[in-house]
Formats: C-alpha cells, sequence, structure tokens
C-alpha cells in the first residue's frame, strides 16, 4: 500500500490543494496532520483486517441453512474494526459524532480499503442510506435509523430492483398500503404494509449489525386500487429487518421481510446478495402479512429521493472499479519485476547463452503496465475530483457551489462508468502479464478480474449510464454543465500551452474536446432521441477518454510544478503515464464519435431474426 498512499498524497495536497479547505469554517479544526492522522489510520486497519483475509471471503462465500446467513469470522472482524474507526460518519457533524472530515479526504481514505478487500468494504451503502435520510428524512427517522447506521450499530441497504424489472424502475410492482389506523398514528412516519418482491440487493441478509435498514421503492395504489404506471407513483420507505422504538432499541418483533435466497455471483463473493421478499407472511407483524414501512419524504417523490443515495453509490462503484484496477497493477507489477522469461533481442538476434531477463523489460510488457497505470490512477484523480465538487458544492460560495452541483451532474456517468470499463481492462492486462499463472487461483489478479467485471452492471448499467450523459447531462439546463465542464478541460489546455514539453498534448486535447462538442450537436440533429441514443455508449467512452485525457494534462501540470526536472521516479512514471495516455489512448475517439457523428443506423436497425 506503500505506493498506493504516496500517489494520494500527491493527488490531495499537490493537486487538489486538500489543505486549502482547512480555511473554511467546518473544516478548521483540520490540518494536514490531521488528514495524514486518518489516512494512516485506514492503512493500517485495512492493511490488518482487510487484505490478509480477501481470498478468505472469496473461497468461503455467505452460506444460508433456511435461517441464518453466515459470513467468514473475518468480514465480522473487518466490519467492527471499521466502525470502531468512525469512518462510517467521518463526514458527518460533531454534534452527531461525525469528524467533519472533508469528503474529499474521507474518499481517499476509503480507497485503502477498497483496494485491499472490494468484498469486505461494502459499507458504502449504509453511508449513502443514512446519507439519504439526513436529507430526505424526519428528524426521529435520522436519529432513530440513520444515527445508528453511523455508528455501526445498524447496517444499510438500497432495494430498487425486482425480479420482473430490473432496471426499469417504471415497472416497479412492490406495493404499500396504509396500515390501517396505524397509518397516521405511528411517530417514526406514516406507516404503509408493503408486499413484493426485490432483487440483487447487496448486504441483503447478515448478522454483522444488530438491524438492517432497508430503503425500498414502491407504489402506493390510487383510489381505484391500481398502480400508477411509470416512475411517478413511485415512494420511498423504511423496512426495518426489525422493528424498533422511538429510541431506536429493537422491540424483538421480526419484520415481515425474508430472504428467499442468496445469488451466487462471479466475484464480490464476500458480500451477500440476495432475493428478498417483503410481506409473504413469514413474519407476520401484528398477525398480518406485510412488512412495516414508514414513508420518506412525499408521497409519489421515492426517486428523486433515491437518486441522493444513486448518485453516492455510482460515485462509489467508480472508486471500486478504480482500486480493483490498481490492485492487479500493483500485483502484476510485482510479479513482472521478479519473473525471469526470454532474451532481449539485440542486433545479431537473440543470445541463447545469455541469462533470461526480467520480464518488464520486455517493451511489450511496459506497455500492458503503462495502460494499467494510466488507467488506474487517471480513475482514481478523476474520482477525488468529484469528490472535492462535492466538499465545494457543500461549502462554496453560492456561485462556486452551483458551478462544482453541474459539473458532478455531468461527471457522475463517467466517474462510474469509464473505471469500471478500463480498469476492468486493467485487470485482464495484469492477467496477461503473469501469463498462464495469471489464469490460475494461485495468483489474485484473476479474483480482482471477476471482482470487478460486476462494476459495468450495478448502479446503472453501461448502456443507462451512456444514455444518462447524452440524453440528459450534456443537455440539462441549456448545456450549462456541458459548457462549465468544457471551460476547465481549455483553462488547463491554455496553462499547458505555455509549457514546451506539453504543448503537443494540450493541442491534442483541445481537438478532441472540439470533437466531443461538434459529436454532441451531430447526434441531435434529427431532434430524434432514437438516432442520437442508439450509439450512447461509443458517445460517453470518447467523452470520458477525452475527460481523463484533460485529468492527465493536469497532473502533467502539478508534476512539473512539484518537480520541474522531472528527477524523481514517482514524476517520471507519472509524466510517462500521461503521454502514454495521449499517444495509446486518446486516439481512439475518432472512431467512436465516428458513429455517433453519422447516427450510424447498423445496431439499431439490425432485425431481431437477422441475429
Amino acid at each position: 500500500m506503500t505506493t498506493l498512499r504516496s500517489t494520494l498524497d500527491f493527488l490531495l495536497y499537490n493537486w487538489l490543494q486538500a489543505e486549502t479547505l482547512n480555511t473554511r469554517e467546518r473544516f478548521a479544526d483540520h490540518s494536514r496532520e490531521t488528514f495524514d492522522a486518518v489516512l494512516d489510520t485506514c492503512e493500517r486497519i485495512a492493511r490488518e483486517k482487510y487484505a490478509p483475509f480477501n481470498r478468505t471471503v472469496d473461497t468461503h462465500e455467505p452460506h444460508f441453512d433456511g435461517e441464518r446467513v453466515t459470513l467468514p469470522q473475518a468480514t465480522k472482524d473487518a466490519y467492527d474494526a471499521y466502525a470502531a474507526s468512525g469512518m462510517l460518519s467521518a463526514a458527518q457533524d460533531y454534534d452527531i459524532g461525525g469528524m467533519q472530515l472533508p469528503y474529499t479526504v474521507d474518499a481517499a481514505a476509503n480507497a485503502f480499503f477498497a483496494v485491499a478487500s472490494i468484498s469486505i468494504s461494502s459499507s458504502l451503502l449504509s453511508v449513502g442510506n443514512a446519507n439519504l435520510l439526513m436529507v430526505h428524512g424526519t428528524d426521529l427517522q435520522k436519529k432513530v435509523f440513520a444515527l445508528n447506521e453511523f455508528s455501526g450499530r445498524f447496517s444499510g441497504t438500497m432495494c430498487l430492483s425486482e425480479p420482473q424489472a430490473g432496471s426499469s424502475l417504471s415497472d416497479v410492482a412492490t406495493r404499500a398500503v396504509p396500515d390501517g389506523e396505524a397509518f397516521e398514528s405511528d411517530p417514526l412516519g406514516p406507516r404503509y404494509r408493503l408486499t413484493g418482491h426485490k432483487m440483487w440487493i447487496s448486504s441483503g441478509e447478515h448478522e454483522l449489525s444488530e438491524n438492517i435498514v432497508h430503503l425500498v421503492l414502491a407504489k402506493i395504489p390510487g383510489a381505484d386500487g391500481k398502480l400508477v404506471p411509470g416512475t411517478r407513483g413511485i415512494s420511498l420507505f423504511i423496512v426495518p429487518k426489525n422493528l424498533v422504538d422511538t429510541e431506536g432499541n429493537l422491540t424483538g418483533v421480526r419484520n415481515d421481510v425474508a430472504l428467499a435466497g442468496l445469488n451466487h455471483k462471479l466475484g464480490w463473493r464476500g458480500t451477500t446478495n440476495t432475493l428478498l421478499n417483503f410481506g409473504e407472511g413469514k413474519y407476520p407483524v401484528a398477525g398480518r402479512a406485510g412488512a412495516v414501512g414508514y414513508l420518506v419524504g412525499e408521497a409519489g417523490r421515492g426517486l428523486a429521493c433515491m437518486f441522493h443515495m444513486m448518485n453516492e453509490a455510482r460515485i462509489g462503484i467508480g472508486m471500486a472499479a478504480t482500486m480493483l484496477g490498481l490492485a492487479g497493477y500493483y500485483a502484476s507489477l510485482d510479479y513482472a519485476k521478479n519473473r525471469p522469461q526470454g532474451r532481449l533481442v539485440g542486433a545479431s538476434g537473440k543470445d541463447a547463452a545469455q541469462p533470461q531477463v526480467r520480464i518488464i523489460e520486455h517493451a511489450d510488457v511496459k506497455r500492458m503496465l503503462l495502460a494499467q497505470k494510466s488507467y488506474g490512477e487517471g480513475a482514481l484523480a478523476l474520482n477525488l475530483f468529484c469528490a472535492r465538487l462535492v466538499d465545494e458544492q457543500h461549502t462554496g460560495e453560492p456561485d462556486a457551489a452551483d458551478e462544482a452541483r453541474l459539473l458532478l451532474e455531468v461527471l457522475t456517468p463517467i466517474a462510474k462508468s469509464w473505471p469500471s470499463e478500463f480498469c476492468l481492462e486493467a485487470n485482464s492486462l495484469a492477467i496477461q502479464i503473469h501469463g498462464g499463472y495469471g489464469y490460475t487461483r494461485d495468483f489474485p489478479v484473476e479474483q480482482y478480474w471477476r471482482d470487478n467485471r460486476l462494476n459495468m452492471i450495478h448502479e446503472g448499467t453501461h448502456g443507462i449510464q451512456a444514455m444518462d450523459l447524452l440524453g440528459r447531462k450534456v443537455l440539462m439546463e441549456g448545456g450549462k454543465g456541458l459548457a462549465l465542464l468544457a471551460g476547465r478541460i481549455n483553462g488547463t489546455v491554455q496553462r499547458a500551452l505555455q509549457v514546451p514539453r506539453l504543448a503537443a498534448h494540450a493541442n491534442a486535447l483541445a481537438g478532441a474536446l472540439q470533437q466531443v462538442g461538434a459529436a454532441t450537436k451531430a447526434a441531435w440533429a434529427t431532434g430524434e432521441p432514437g438516432d442520437a441514443l442508439a450509439n450512447a455508449v461509443p458517445y460517453m467512452q470518447a467523452f470520458g477518454h477525452t475527460v481523463l485525457a484533460w485529468v492527465w494534462l493536469d497532473l502533467a501540470l502539478a508534476t512539473l510544478a512539484k518537480d520541474a526536472a522531472v528527477a524523481q521516479p514517482a514524476s517520471v512514471g507519472r509524466m510517462g503515464a500521461m503521454q502514454f495516455f495521449f499517444h495509446y489512448e486518446l486516439p481512439k475517439i475518432g472512431a467512436w464519435l465516428q458513429v455517433v457523428s453519422t447516427r450510424d443506423a447498423t445496431c439499431a436497425q439490425m432485425p431481431e431474426d437477422a441475429f
């Protein structure tokens, strides 16, 4: 983790200037010393409680005996250590037990857990769940549910998908009806009874915490008893596994939420992933079927509330994908430095009498390592930049805060999707560097690939993120967010043009930005969503590569500011990764944007029976 720590230090202090946040009232008690203490603590816990057990939780999957789900003891020990560290509430106010830590530092500190074991470090949903309730819940809901999640006493989930609906939330069929006389009298909120099924629920059943707080999307029937079509009728409910009183104490009554089964996954095997039945009557409350749920916010506004958590989760998934990519990079770099194989080709060919060289000396292995480094470290920088925008949105001056909000809207699909695709490719390259050994379980890189393959799917699939980007985010508020991003990119271009060794890269980035802008207009030239969105994924790939090229150019400027002579190995590596990205990756956007600009209909018009 030494390499990760030095990378984080550079990104936090030399690039993002995290120390300047201490001039703001919310963070005035902090300093670099307190930030470093948090990083030190998280690095130690991750090294001691997470990393040694990453393979253990992969090979000993959660087990359901019909009543209880059991996990390895290592998972419980790691959960308890994380909760005890205070990191669940690190960004929260002092008066509820938080540290008022900048989200930028919070995100950086959590990187250690993700790189050590993504399966064990699954507490982010609890934080997102509690954060949602802190914004949309009543005072009592915050006290009873959110604060207990921040302490680690309770944990949380998000329950959106259903077996018949998948990502199509318009087709949610879980019903919520008022719970008789308790409807308006329960102090925890308007009380409903829910019936339905939820699929793909991470951490939906376990015994790591005293209680599990499910946030469930469901529809309240109209006066005719029918569910309102589309997303307009969706409401959000707190559905605890065990019912509690107004002090958060367990009442001894199990709610009517039953585990129907565990999903056996390709990766993330250390995290329970479940199908939950709500209101099937296995645990009737007061003698009646139906899971007790408390309305959050306004009826019919559930999806707007849930997006608060979903957007946090999407950035969290981007960070998870990033750290898996970096874990594979570190493993394959170590292997390449120690594995002797083959000889270099000289003027007279190979001399078999010479000793073998380490594979890191081969140009193609360096290519694969540089690709991984450029993907992983670039994605980490992007995710921390987004975390810095969160701090700006919450603590900046009004104009700066609104600009941060818009930039986050545009960048969130990229922060989730780009690492999910290209850090997965990094994991594939890590396997390739290991050769045949990489395809065995003797080395960890195959697990990193399996774990990372999920990230293109959950919290909004790749195609959904692409349609969100091209269909909504670049158009919203008259394209203001896209214009702000272009302004940031052009600012970096102008600074880099003044540095001779970066001028060519600056011109390449300016050209890429122009291509993206032209393709955006061309995609919507007919005004028909079907024409534009048929090639949304290639658009997102090109857009993401342009954003990452910008990040790398900005990192290069920060590198030169720290080490003008590029004399330190870390500086050489950073500049090399930047150059690799511009030479090997950025030119790919032309092919992606060609089909976008011409609104190529090859895919959209392919008849089903031709397959």
